[in-house]
């Protein structure tokens, strides 16, 4: 049986970034073939370099292109399952897909539609990634520029208006699988780091919550977190809506930060190293080891292999958060018999403190 193909679902409100962010990815996806399904067509199309030839001629509905860099996008027919269909029935289908929501679009819907019959058993959500405007957030408005915000809400007749979007921001929280504080230059480390905690306790646990400025994330932090989203939809649920007078949204129109590309922050936010060591003598008792690290550490991701004593094949583990899953792969072969683990996390990791914890 073949495995599952993974699809990401990014949400998050307009202006918070959601269109940068899969821009990076594709721009750094490294040869994975990636499928976008994208909401709104004309989002990506400002900066249309990345899509191009994909004008909205040639990207009629239902019809999905192959692009120069293996990316197909495709606009959301009339309903998301038959475009789904028409992907994974592809000669080659894509390694992953991305669909990116209108910003005010609840995630949740969406997940469960993963429980359709027709495609459950071919796609699984890797995972729902809630990109957020840190510094809006921050002032307590949401979003930076709110009339936008407002526009798009006014424009889609299948919306509740009423609802404010404090209560909306609470549902694409509800259901994140990873929380991207996005603008986070914009606000000052203590502000980042105050922001990211609050939104670390008000969300499911295990959900990671991370920084990145201009939506600049590594594809492997991204893509691959294996949440398998729609077969756990507890506490993923939409907040019931109450409505109150007093519910008025505040907001302040003085707080509209352009946001320049003058430079490509690459990946300030994130770093990466390895870490080596002999052979260990329990696979069970170090796959818990790796596990306590991660967590002392909030280490995002760690991937590598292990060889364990009296095994001639190599223990290949891959983490995401705390959640480990390990199988020996490969014999070793001729290959020095090592431990080698890759730890991927925000900046700011403590190397020391982590390798001495890993070679304990």
């Amino acid at each position: 049986m073949r495995s599952k193909i993974p699809a990401t679902v990014v949400t998050g409100f307009l202006g918070a970034g959601k269109t940068t962010l899969i821009r990076h990815m594709i721009e750094n996806a490294n040869g994975k073939r990636i499928a976008l399904i994208i909401n709104e067509f004309g989002d990506l199309g400002v900066d249309g370099d990345i899509l191009k030839g994909c004008g909205d001629e040639a990207c009629a509905e239902d019809d999905i292109m192959e692009l120069s860099n293996g990316c197909i996008c495709c606009t959301v027919a009339e309903d998301f399952v038959p475009t789904l269909q028409t992907l994974l029935d592809r000669d080659t289908p894509p390694d992953h897909i991305v669909i990116e929501t209108s910003g005010l679009a609840l995630p949740q819907p969406l997940v469960r539609a993963f429980q359709w019959p027709e495609i459950s058993t071919r796609v699984t959500v890797d995972g729902v990634v809630t990109v957020v405007d840190g510094k809006a957030v921050s002032d307590g408005v949401f979003a930076a520029n709110l009339d936008a915000v407002d526009a798009q809400r006014k424009a889609d007749e299948n919306l509740d208006h009423e609802t404010p979007l404090s209560e909306l921001f609470a549902d694409q929280v509800a259901c994140a699988d990873m929380i991207v504080v996005n603008k986070a230059d914009l606000l000052g480390a203590d502000a980042a780091e105050a922001l990211t905690t609050k939104l670390r306790t008000e969300s499911r646990a295990g959900v990671q919550v991370v920084k990145a400025t201009m939506g600049a994330l590594p594809v492997e932090v991204l893509l691959g977190q294996g949440a398998q989203s729609e077969a756990n939809m507890d506490g993923r649920d939409e907040a019931h809506h109450h409505h109150h007078d007093d519910d008025h949204d505040h907001h302040d129109d003085d707080h509209d930060h352009d946001h320049h590309h003058h430079h490509d922050h690459d990946h300030d936010d994130f770093e990466t190293f390895v870490v080596e060591r002999g052979e260990i003598a329990d696979a069970k008792a170090f796959s818990d080891q790796v596990a306590g690290v991660i967590r002392a550490h909030d280490i995002l991701r760690l991937k590598g292999f292990a060889a364990v004593e009296g095994k001639p094949m190599r223990l290949t583990l891959q983490a995401v958060g705390p959640r480990i899953d390990s199988y020996f792969d490969q014999p070793f072969g001729a290959a020095p018999r090592t431990t080698r683990l890759v730890v991927i996390g925000q900046a700011g990791l403590d190397h020391a403190a982590i390798e001495a914890a890993l070679r304990a």
